[in-house]
């Protein structure tokens, strides 16, 4: 059995979860929903739930791990939330925050809108931070990766958007 499988998930306060051929689990930020994958038993015992491999099944010992670590990403979203922070390096950079748009100015000739999907809210509280929050760790993984990809951190001056505890090495530039 995977290591990660072995530790229960433990479900605080307010958090509600309903197993079956989809996982659905609910608290007070919203709900998520999960296919369970049919190599992986999900029981629950108590306050928590407990993930176990299938005997027989291919790669149930792996998924068993990946299942619980799902599992618990779904209940800290929906209790805790998740959040990335990103920074504008660069003169002229701005970010301004319009509803569930993000404007961005990044040195281009037009300015750059992105669409936030559903469930992701974005925050701008100065014109050179944006904060995406939302219950879902992968979704807000990937918007702040496709915000990100605008204008990533070039090497030489580090100008560009970057995760907030990223750090860019500069190289050095060339002598005469």
């Amino acid at each position: 059995m995977s290591r990660v499988a072995k530790n229960p998930v433990v479900l605080p306060a307010g958090v509600e979860v309903t197993l079956g051929a989809d996982i659905v689990v609910k608290g007070p930020l919203g709900s998520l929903t999960l296919r369970a994958h049919p190599s992986v038993k999900v029981e629950r015992e108590g306050s928590s739930l407990q993930c176990s491999a299938v005997e027989g099944a291919p790669n149930a010992k792996a998924m068993s791990g990946t299942m619980r670590a799902l599992l618990n990403n779904m209940v800290a979203g929906v209790s805790k939330g998740f959040e990335r922070k990103l920074t504008l390096v660069g003169v002229g950079y701005r970010a301004q925050a319009q509803g569930d748009k993000l404007n961005l100015s990044l040195g281009f000739s037009h300015p750059v809108v992105h669409q936030m999907p559903v469930g992701i809210k974005v925050e701008t509280p100065t014109q050179t931070e944006i904060i995406i929050k939302g219950t879902d760790k992968q979704a807000v993984g990937k918007v702040a990766a496709e915000v990100r990809a605008y204008r990533a951190p070039e090497p030489y001056k580090g100008k560009g958007v970057r995760y907030a505890d990223e750090v860019v090495t500069l190289k050095e530039t060339k002598k005469k």
